[in-house]
């Protein structure tokens, strides 16, 4: 079986015409994930800037997902999520691969 660790995803909350996002488009970006992961764990709102290549500075909120899933997995979220969102940069990290998972029964 794959290697599966916890990681996190920033997702916009604005568009890039500066428009939030409808919260139905969230809630299909969520079932989609869950799609391929199984579950989500959505947190609140946080504010980030960054610059783009053509040195363009974007001050923005985003709302960071953590996900267990394998590698492979969050490739295909980060893919969905670029064209869902139709960003020019996505950002995810692995924050743990040490993480443990205990089912009742």
């Amino acid at each position: 079986m794959p290697k599966k660790s916890l990681w996190e995803i920033l997702v916009p909350k604005y568009s890039n015409e500066g428009k939030e996002f409808p919260l139905r488009h969230h809630h299909l970006w969520d079932e989609k994930v869950r799609h391929i992961a199984g579950g989500v764990t959505i947190l609140k709102t946080a504010k980030g800037q960054w610059i783009n290549t053509k040195g363009k500075l974007f001050a923005e909120k985003m709302i960071p997902v953590r996900i267990y899933c394998t590698e492979k997995e969050i490739g295909q979220i980060i893919q969905l999520t670029l064209e869902h969102y139709n960003q020019e940069a996505v950002m995810a990290y692995e924050l743990s691969s040490n993480v443990k998972v205990v089912k009742r029964g």
